[in-house]
């Protein structure tokens, strides 16, 4: 985004599931056809597994008396990894990936047109995805927190349109349903206060369900 007054950054409750719906958010199959579109599960809130039943009168989990166990929660083993300069992090659990690309790999400054070079970044993804089997792909647009949110939220859309016009091309398969949504400055996974934060944070997400490695 182009360097402009700081403004104070939006406040997220990422602990809270939020739905968020935007007028440029679409659904859309590799053919482009449009499909009803909905809430979106905002990044960083996905469900997890089903949680364990725990019978609370059990003998061997010796409660006090009056005692009462919390509900029971998933929590997902992650695994992540950052390339050396940040450019591209893969991020793992045992039910997606997710693999986030920074924006300068991707665009020129202040651009939605990709980088000869970011074709393959791109078309190593698609790989991954067909290879899981994938049949649901997410493709969120991120900026930072600078310059004014209406111009971050169409951007982090066009950046999202891009990315997904060549996954599109590279899986050719209309079984895959696409959402594609601009998030602009929501959503950090770093400190806008430094440049480094901000790199990271104008970034394209790409996620999906793993399935049993058995796609194409």
């Amino acid at each position: 985004m182009p360097a402009a007054t700081r403004r104070p950054r939006r406040a997220v409750a990422v602990a809270v599931a939020v739905v968020l719906l935007f007028s440029g958010a679409q659904f859309s199959t590799a053919a482009g056809a449009l499909a009803d579109d909905g809430p979106s599960v905002p990044p960083g809130t996905e469900p997890t597994g089903r949680p364990p039943e725990i019978d609370g009168r059990s003998p061997g989990l010796r409660l006090r008396d009056g005692a009462t166990l919390a509900p029971a929660r998933v929590l997902p083993i992650v695994s992540i990894v950052e390339s050396e300069g940040g450019e591209e992090r893969r991020e793992e659990t045992n039910e997606s990936l997710k693999f986030a690309l920074q924006a300068e790999v991707l665009f020129g400054k202040d651009s939605a047109e990709l980088s000869g070079a970011a074709q393959a970044r791109i078309a190593s993804v698609a790989a991954e995805i067909a290879r899981q089997g994938s049949t649901q792909v997410r493709v969120f647009g991120f900026t930072d927190d600078l310059g004014s949110a209406a111009h971050g939220d169409v951007l982090s859309k066009k950046r999202a349109d891009a990315v997904h016009q060549v996954l599109a091309r590279e899986l050719d398969s209309s079984e895959i349903r696409y959402e594609i949504r601009g998030y602009g400055e929501l959503f950090p996974i770093a400190d806008n206060s430094s440049e480094e934060g901000r790199r990271k944070n104008r970034r394209v997400e790409i996620s999906f369900p793993r399935g049993d490695g058995s796609g194409g």
